[in-house]
């Protein structure tokens, strides 16, 4: 990777950042984020998404699996997957500043297409990884953010500097993940469906059997597939929404433990308090109280 470039980079997204957000979105599928110290982890379901350190280092879990990417460095998340995430290195010298590119599955099947999309890899791809940078994925990366000095442009350019960064991520080192993305009949396609149903569903009782079914496959293949993409059962992985959407909600407002437990999908307001503990580290009341508190001293001092 050539350090100029890199350099170049900085210098845009230093510029276009905002000072007073983490993060702030720039153009339709781009979002800058810059922060001046370490963040408090954060939990939130990450839709397919290229991200991107200029400077600085993300530490990112999935479950018990941890991923840390930094200067130089990019994820991809091809399926929609719960992660807690935080700026791990950053200070008001050298703030942190990473990039992030919505990756939409209609125009990765629209390159796909024009090209004759490759065969599907021998064994799934996994649903999160890490790689290098590479000058190829840079030059249309600076080019997509000049465009924010001239939105007359954007509207012309914008798609085809897009389609091109996407050529390269498919023929990059993590194509095959990228490829599946687009591919309506990929297995990472067929999870993608039953984790949305996951999402939508997420407080009603929901059966491994009904799961399959959405996914159009069966129990044992579904289950295997599952665990392969997003490096968790279908339970785990719903317990993870569940507690996820808890936590925003006990943010969001002083509503009683139990009450927020039972929205989520949980019966008992003991095992809901437990889980949360265990994967959070406090229990609910505390730990939302500790969240709004430092929402409101973060928003006093903006």
């Amino acid at each position: 990777m050539d350090l100029t470039r890199l350099t170049e980079l900085r210098e845009l997204m230093t510029r276009l950042a905002s000072p007073d957000a983490l993060a702030y979105r720039v153009l339709p599928n781009v979002t800058l984020m810059s922060a001046v110290a370490p963040t408090l982890p954060m939990a939130d379901v990450t839709e397919p998404t290229f991200a991107l350190v200029a400077r600085g280092t993300k530490h990112v879990c999935l479950g018990d699996q941890v991923f840390d990417y930094s200067t130089g460095q990019y994820l991809i998340v091809s399926v929609d997957l719960p992660l807690e995430a935080h700026v791990a290195e950053a200070t008001k010298e050298a703030p942190y500043l990473g990039l992030g590119l919505a990756l939409r599955p209609e125009a990765i099947a629209s390159l796909l297409l024009e090209v004759g999309s490759a065969p599907a890899p021998l064994s799934d791809p996994p649903g999160i990884a890490v790689s290098a940078l590479t000058d190829e994925l840079i030059e249309p990366i600076i080019r997509l953010l000049r465009l924010v000095d001239r939105p007359a442009d954007i509207p012309v350019l914008a798609n085809s500097i897009e389609r091109e960064f996407l050529w390269r991520l498919i023929n990059g080192a993590q194509g095959p993940m990228v490829r599946q993305i687009g591919l309506a009949d990929s297995r990472m396609a067929q999870i993608g469906r039953a984790i949305r149903h996951i999402r939508t569903h997420y407080a009603e009782p929901l059966r491994i059997e009904n799961l399959a079914q959405v996914a159009g496959m069966s129990v044992t293949s579904f289950h295997r597939h599952f665990l392969a993409v997003t490096s968790m059962t279908p339970i785990g992985y719903l317990k993870q929404i569940r507690l996820q959407t808890a936590r925003s909600l006990l943010l969001a407002s002083a509503e009683d433990v139990a009450t927020v437990g039972f929205a989520v999908g949980y019966n008992s307001a003991s095992q809901f308090s437990r889980e949360y503990r265990r994967q959070f580290g406090e229990a609910p009341g505390r730990d939302g109280r500790r969240l709004r508190q430092t929402e409101d001293t973060r928003n006093s001092t903006d």
